[in-house]
């Protein structure tokens, strides 16, 4: 199947199900939350958080979530992309590089300069996916964990 009818969407009531159902590969859920997120997470004002589903047709095969907050002290998580979750059966179609897309241009949209994204580094984690879509490390978060930028 193709990936040409990707599209995304707002989450929603109807799609949020979807999301919360995409499943991983084996071993892909011990990267899905960094700790710099978790502790983030606690403060972020839910009004900063940009969340969208990615659907090939009618079906959802990928969430996207990035974080907005020009005030945030830590210059990594000013415009973050926080969770790119693609259903295991459409991983290598084209969806999470859409995903990651779409933030990218809400990042110019807003006339920002550069998306960060943290991640652990490990041979099961996203860091081949990060790098192929552009995005290149720059340093480490006080967790020890990557960060890694795409200049816009």
């Amino acid at each position: 199947m193709g990936m040409s009818d990707l599209h995304a969407e707002l989450l929603s009531a109807a799609t949020i199900v979807a999301a919360n159902s995409l499943t991983l590969k084996p071993g892909q859920e011990d990267f899905v939350a960094p700790t710099t997120y978790a502790v983030a997470l606690s403060v972020a004002d839910p009004q900063k958080t940009w969340q969208r589903v990615v659907l090939d047709g009618d079906e959802v095969v990928a969430f996207i979530q990035a974080y907005f907050d020009a005030d945030q002290p830590s210059d990594y998580l000013r415009a973050a992309l926080w969770r790119v979750n693609v259903d295991a059966d459409a991983q290598g179609r084209g969806a999470g590089r859409y995903a990651v897309e779409a933030v990218l241009e809400e990042a110019r949209r807003r006339g920002l300069e550069r998306v960060t994204v943290v991640y652990e580094a490990g041979d099961l984690g996203p860091e081949a996916f990060f790098r192929r879509v552009g995005f290149a490390p720059v340093g480490e978060s006080e967790y020890g964990e990557v960060v890694a930028e795409i200049r816009l």
